[in-house]
């Protein structure tokens, strides 16, 4: 089953924020734009953990480290977005940087998550 990219990345995204609902986290966000930042998935866990989400989907073949699916350049950017988040929401709780990578396999995705990916 041949998909486009943007497809592909957009049913990764959806199965990431399937993945995050059925472990009680509440979606805050899905593709939060910040001048030229885009997180994937703003997620809230209870009164104190707001989750900023990577989502990296490929149609095949292995990833390497999880460090490396995120330029420095994208974490620069994923950081501006998430302080300025923060700012608007008045955030006063703890954050954390997560990568969800997925990979297409005949049966539907593979999914790693990876807490605390980055600072």
């Amino acid at each position: 089953m041949a998909h486009a990219p943007h497809e592909l990345g957009q049913a990764g995204e959806a199965a990431a924020a399937d993945y995050f609902l059925a472990r009680n986290y509440e979606i805050l966000a899905r593709g939060y734009r910040h001048s030229r930042a885009e997180v994937d998935l703003v997620l809230r866990r209870g009164v104190e953990l707001l989750v900023f989400v990577e989502v990296k989907t490929r149609s095949s073949g292995q990833f390497g480290p999880p460090e490396t699916f995120v330029s420095a350049r994208k974490k620069d950017l994923f950081r501006l977005a998430a302080t300025h988040l923060q700012e608007e929401l008045d955030w006063r709780g703890d954050i954390r940087f997560d990568i969800v990578a997925l990979t297409l396999l005949s049966q539907g995705f593979h999914l790693e998550h990876f807490e605390d990916a980055f600072y």
